[in-house]
């Protein structure tokens, strides 16, 4: 049986050639998605910012707009509303009243009196508080696991590469972090933790993707006598239907989780299809390109086998 390619094997698409577009239009994508991040900011869910959500169940489907502009008319602007499970539940987050204790008790109360619609009263299933020094120290519990994840990448691909590749890979990943990041700040969509989630859940598969790319690469530099550009873009068309079919397969993994996995998971979702997406470019268009430039221009000395690597194959039978 052979084995299915999109794209032929021996395929000789020139993306070296492209490298300067590619890297141009990444750098371009980025700078928005920092800029978005340093003046939009993040729409932070519950998780992050302190405050109150309310699980209330109607014996009749509500409208979630107007449910919105009830809230809003008692004190809770900025009321983050969504049906969950059947048509007559609701999920509604919302941040304490302005002047009005962080712990509010009565906030449930509240809302239940404000939803206290003619002939279709609420009845409060849950209603939890989550303070803001709970949100601060995930923030940085977040924060410590991105350093921790990319020290670890770090020196993972400097053992088994060398320091150019590391460099260039976490480089990479870093790209499509900040690209899905800067999509959330853009997109005023909310950023809890299952988004946070997803997002280091993308750096792994940006890395994992990169790092097939690179051991190619490798692979060839120490059997192919050609120029670095042209062994460099023969193992990005060498890999390039094993990174097109794989992605899919995790989009389509991630879509489907997206449609039906119901609303608190679906920041999650979103954030792993884009990082999907955006992971799969960059491996192709940025991180071998990456190798041609300044101090990280690679050479044949950089992958040639080290004496170590020799006398390991000698012992062998």
């Amino acid at each position: 049986m052979k084995p299915f390619n999109v794209f032929p094997y021996d395929s000789n698409i020139n993306f070296i050639r492209l490298r300067w577009l590619s890297l141009g239009v990444a750098l371009a994508i980025m700078l928005v998605a920092i800029g978005a991040m340093a003046t939009k900011g993040f729409n932070f869910a519950l998780d992050f910012t302190g405050g109150t959500v309310t699980e209330l169940r109607f014996d009749k489907p509500v409208d979630v707009d107007d449910v919105r502009a009830r809230l809003e008319k008692v004190g809770y602007g900025n009321a983050q509303v969504q049906n969950f499970g059947s048509g007559n539940d609701l999920l509604i987050r919302l941040q304490p009243k302005e002047g009005a204790a962080a712990s509010n008790a009565n906030t449930a109360a509240d809302v239940q009196r404000a939803l206290a619609f003619e002939g279709n009263p609420g009845k409060v299933l849950r209603s939890e508080f989550v303070g803001p020094q709970v949100g601060k120290d995930l923030a940085m519990n977040g924060l410590w696991a991105l350093i921790f994840v990319v020290v670890g990448f770090l020196a993972y691909i400097s053992f088994r590469f060398e320091k150019k590749f590391a460099i260039a890979a976490v480089l990479t990943t870093l790209h499509d972090v900040v690209v899905v990041c800067g999509w959330f700040a853009l997109s005023g969509h909310e950023f809890d933790l299952t988004v946070l989630a997803g997002v280091l859940s993308v750096m792994g598969y940006s890395i994992n993707d990169t790092i097939v790319v690179f051991d190619r690469v490798r692979e060839n530099f120490r059997s192919m006598r050609a120029s670095p550009d042209e062994i460099l873009n023969k193992s990005i068309n060498q890999t390039l239907s094993r990174t097109v079919i794989t992605s899919f397969v995790a989009f389509l993994t991630v879509f489907a989780l997206y449609v039906y996995g119901g609303g608190s998971l679906r920041g999650m979702a979103e954030s792993q299809m884009i990082g999907i997406v955006i992971g799969t470019l960059s491996s192709i268009f940025v991180a071998c390109p990456l190798l041609t430039l300044g101090f990280l221009k690679v050479t044949k000395q950089d992958l040639m086998p080290k004496a170590k690597d020799e006398a390991a194959l000698a012992r062998r039978p």
